[in-house]
């Protein structure tokens, strides 16, 4: 095992050689997005999934990353995007200024409860009521493997489903229970279980979920 990375560290180092695999639900996607709306990629890497949107002729597009190699590369493959990097908690967008966000394999890079909330409240902050956030993301496998390597880290990170990974990063699979808590200021739209294919090449059961930023009731 090499020495554990940060998440920044572990992303920069991997920004020339790493290509995402989870596939965006593109037409799902459009039925509930109008193509004028104002739209974040929140861990957006090298600006794939809004690339796909660009090409699918919606406007107005945004993405943010923690690693600035994964934001250079973007901007040098699709110019035309407007990628930026930013390391801060909060993000850096107006109260109830967004249609949609989109969080593709970001959960997985957060292991920690608090921090998942953190970014969830966030998300909700910059939202407009009725604002769409979709997810991709991966769930618990209980294949032998995996079970091992969850069993493995448990004990270090007094948490099932987390583990690291020989590149020297942690991540996390997530129970479907898990993600329902997470969500629960958003009205689900659909929540299905997949298969995808990750980044090294081995399955994992996985996620795509479309929910709907819940209207706050204002008291009198």
């Amino acid at each position: 095992m090499n020495k554990l990375l940060t998440q920044e560290e572990y992303w920069d180092s991997v920004a020339g050689e790493k290509e995402f695999t989870t596939p965006f639900q593109m037409e799902l996607f459009k039925k509930v997005v109008p193509k004028e709306a104002r739209i974040l990629d929140v861990g957006c890497g090298y600006g794939r999934t809004l690339h796909e949107l660009y090409l699918s002729e919606f406007t107005n597009l945004s993405g943010i990353d923690i690693s600035k190699k994964m934001i250079d590369k973007g901007t040098k493959l699709y110019p035309q995007l407007t990628l930026k990097k930013y390391d801060d908690s909060r993000l850096p967008f107006e109260n109830n200024s967004l249609d949609a966000v989109i969080l593709l394999a970001v959960l997985t890079c957060i292991i920690s409860n608090k921090e998942q909330e953190k970014l969830i409240d966030e998300i909700e902050r910059v939202l407009k009521d009725d604002g769409v956030l979709y997810i991709n993301d991966f769930l618990i496998n209980s294949d032998q493997r995996n079970i091992d390597r969850y069993k493995r880290h448990e004990v270090k990170y007094n948490k099932y489903g987390i583990f690291e990974l020989s590149e020297g990063v942690v991540l996390r699979h997530y129970t479907k229970m898990r993600i329902d808590e997470l969500m629960g200021n958003f009205e689900k739209i659909i929540f299905e279980s997949v298969i995808y294919t990750t980044m090294n090449g081995n399955k994992s059961n996985g996620l795509y979920y479309i929910g709907r930023k819940r209207k706050k009731i204002i008291q009198i």
